[in-house]
């Protein structure tokens, strides 16, 4: 197994630590927020876009797109009255890809 070189303290983590993390996997638990930041991680998608590829309501993406954004695991960029929605940074797909990765062993 390759070694990404991360190291942890040998200190407990902290008890507001163990809140944001545990708060950030409670997030990335809701499988149609994994399918928008699947479908988001490569290129911007409006909502329509978003809704359309998983055939979902505008509604429905909108309301998930909102905790996404809470979370700072998606940005936006405005283009008149449309905004356009990606993955915040590479950190983000990277989290997908392991965790594709681990379950796929």
């Amino acid at each position: 197994m390759e070694n990404n070189n991360i190291e942890f303290e040998d200190t407990v983590l902290l008890d507001e630590q163990v809140y944001d993390l545990a708060e950030l996997f409670k997030i990335l638990g809701d499988p149609t927020r994994l399918k928008i930041l699947s479908a988001i991680q490569s290129k911007e998608l409006c909502v329509y876009d978003i809704a359309d590829t998983l055939e979902m309501t505008q509604s429905a993406i909108s309301h998930q797109l909102r905790i996404l954004k809470q979370a700072r695991l998606v940005r936006y960029r405005r283009d008149g009255k449309t905004l356009f929605y990606t993955v915040s940074d590479e950190h983000v797909a990277e989290i997908i890809s392991i965790g594709l990765e681990h379950t796929s062993e």
